[in-house]
């Protein structure tokens, strides 16, 4: 019946002539006074095709007991006073000042519990049933913000009507919600709990999760027809022996511990020709003294008796705990339950995915930054302390072509190539200029590329500033590609990833394909071997050691894409650049994925236990590498032939 009356008020009346608000008001006038659920139907149907906020505000005032009429004329009026004494009407169409006048007379318009949730569920209906679908979206927020049992069959008179497949799919999430809370049907809650079981969402864990709210009791006192959920015991995390001894106090089963405090109170007050009970007032500096002339006031009542060689622990090991449900319902408990454990299981095992799709992630980002590394150091022997550096100007390059070319899109496609021949043509002169008079001295390379690192540093803040650079994303790179509630990776890290697998397939193609790849394997296994052979090392370590370095380049575009772009972005990356190529194992590509691979989820893995500290998750890493190398020098996959011994 109820909610028949409901539809009624959006479908009984037809606007064949429009009304004003007024009008309308003055032609129902008696009903509204009276104040009828049987009659209000109509009302509120004409009151709310007039489709103003004037009408929306009439009805929010008419539920809250904000409507007056004026006795003299009988004019419906809302109200506004600040001393209750002398009140000013307000008109519920235009909201301009009628006049002032004594609450003798006017009188208030009251109407009764049905009516209020009558109108409540209207003014709900009112914006579910909007024909804009952006007013029906804001009902529908507003409704799951502040449910209530009177939204209930609102809500499911706009689910049937509504025909926009996605708001529909929102009102049918927030209808069963609602019905989980306060249908009065058990057979419908259970029904509706059991359809959150694949929902891995907060909101469904945060709907399901009150109905299993408890509280406990003492097991004498719990009720026959309790829903109990299980016995506790006290000491546990659930119940502590403090917590216990309360509610045994609170059921007059114990009487409460003095503290010192009261203990010094009572003997003070009970202080007689300087004795307490017989003791000498001189003594009470002594403890136990303290305590029997407490416990001989509580003898002779006085005092609140209590055994001061007793724990807490031993007044409620006699004592029986019960946690009752505060839902009455056990189908619905159960079923909640239920639906938790599976809710929890999905979770942990798409936290699990989400944490090897983020190792993964970070995976691919350690072998694009050190691809460069390990041929270079492969292939050459070069500890090149700049190699951050060149990851730096890649994405710096990318930055300066964004300036020129506005459109994301097209400007990364030409960032690319052109990272690559900025960096290659660095790598080629500063093997040139420097390396090669360095070849076979490591401390010396290594203290010249490290001071080259610095140099390049201090020039990209002198042409580009201390301040981080953006290098944006494309727009079809925005957001996440979301599996489920918990599981989602952003469509940025998805691009690198691709691009380090485009770049794996390459390097494997002109490594194993091309005849560079050829001579650049044999000088990497015997450099002496290869030069006999008619391969000049020094033209293939010229182009090598570019290869790595443009290969860098490229690296900083993608990385820049998601992190900022500063001078010292490649110091961030040269750490991790080394470990990979070392604990892959030297001059192989199948050993940099594979120590990229390793360190990506041995980073992520320890980052899972200590979230809040990554600093501390990369120490360890560090040291784990250092145990690993002792156990394994030469990396996950040697290199084999001659070169394999140097």
């Amino acid at each position: 019946m109820y909610r028949l009356l409901l539809v009624l008020c959006f479908f009984f009346a037809h606007p064949i002539f429009a009304q004003s608000l007024t009008e309308i008001v003055e032609k129902h006038q008696p009903n509204i006074l009276k104040g009828s659920v049987k009659t209000a139907a109509p009302i509120i149907a004409d009151i709310q095709a007039v489709g103003t906020e004037a009408a929306t505000e009439f009805l929010t005032n008419w539920q809250d007991k904000a409507l007056w009429f004026i006795k003299e004329t009988g004019q419906i009026v809302s109200v506004v006073t600040d001393d209750k004494k002398t009140y000013q009407l307000i008109d519920i169409e235009t909201g301009t000042l009628v006049t002032e006048l004594a609450k003798k007379d006017i009188k208030q318009i009251k109407p009764n519990s049905g009516l209020r949730k009558m109108l409540g569920s209207a003014l709900v209906t009112g914006k579910l049933l909007s024909p804009q679908k952006e007013i029906r979206l804001a009902g529908v927020d507003a409704l799951i913000r502040d449910p209530k049992a009177s939204h209930l069959d609102p809500l499911r008179v706009a689910l049937e009507a509504e025909a926009d497949i996605e708001l529909k799919g929102i009102m049918d999430r927030a209808e069963r919600q609602l019905t989980i809370q306060f249908d009065d049907l058990e057979v419908a809650r259970v029904a509706a709990i059991e359809s959150f079981s694949n929902d891995l969402s907060v909101e469904a864990r945060g709907t399901l999760n009150p109905l299993l709210s408890n509280k406990i009791m003492l097991a004498d006192l719990v009720p026959e027809d309790a829903n109990i959920k299980g016995p506790i015991t006290p000491g546990s995390e659930a119940l502590t022996y403090e917590d216990a001894f309360d509610l045994l106090v609170a059921a007059e089963k114990a009487t409460p511990v003095p503290t010192n405090a009261e203990i010094a109170s009572i003997l003070e007050a009970n202080i007689e020709n300087d004795t307490i009970a017989g003791f000498a007032l001189a003594d009470m500096s002594d403890a136990d003294t303290r305590i029997k002339a407490y416990l001989a006031l509580a003898d002779a009542g006085k005092a609140l008796a209590f055994d001061p060689n007793a724990t807490i622990a031993d007044l409620v090991a006699d004592h029986e705990f019960i946690a009752v449900y505060v839902e009455t319902s056990k189908a619905v408990t159960d079923a909640a339950s239920n639906a938790l454990d599976q809710i929890n299981a999905k979770v942990g095992f798409s936290r699990f995915i989400d944490l090897a799709l983020d190792g993964v992630s970070l995976a691919s980002i350690y072998f694009l930054a050190a691809i460069g590394l390990a041929i270079t150091f492969g292939v050459m022997r070069v500890i090149n302390m700049a190699h951050g550096e060149f990851i730096m100007m890649g994405a710096y390059t990318g930055f300066v072509v964004q300036q020129i070319i506005p459109n994301y899109t097209v400007s990364i496609i030409l960032a690319v190539p052109l990272a690559f021949a900025v960096t290659f043509a660095a790598g080629v002169a500063m093997e040139r200029l420097v390396i090669r008079h360095l070849y076979h001295r490591p401390l010396e390379t290594l203290l010249a590329t490290f001071g080259i690192s610095i140099a390049l540093q201090q020039i990209a803040k002198n042409i580009f500033g201390t301040q981080a650079r953006p290098l944006t994303a494309p727009g079809w790179l925005d957001g996440s590609l979301v599996i489920n509630e918990v599981i989602q990776i952003s469509w940025i890290r998805i691009a690198i990833f691709v691009l380090s697998l485009l770049f794996l397939l390459l390097l494997l193609f002109i490594l194993n394909k091309t005849r560079l790849g050829l001579e650049t394997r044999a000088v990497t296994q015997n450099p002496r071997m290869a030069a006999s052979m008619g391969i000049n090392p020094d033209r293939i370590n010229m182009l090598t050691f570019g290869l790595g370095s443009g290969i860098a380049g490229i690296a900083g575009v993608a990385i820049g894409l998601y992190a900022k772009v500063t001078s010292e972005l490649g110091a961030d990356y040269i750490v991790q650049s080394f470990m990979t190529v070392v604990v892959g194992g030297v001059g192989n590509i199948w050993g940099t994925l594979a120590g990229a691979t390793m360190i990506g989820f041995l980073q992520k893995g320890i980052e899972w236990f200590n979230p809040s500290n990554t600093l501390a998750a990369q120490t360890y890493m560090i040291i784990f590498i250092i145990i690993f190398i002792q156990f394994r020098p030469r990396g996950i996959i040697a290199l084999k032939g001659r070169a394999a011994g140097d």
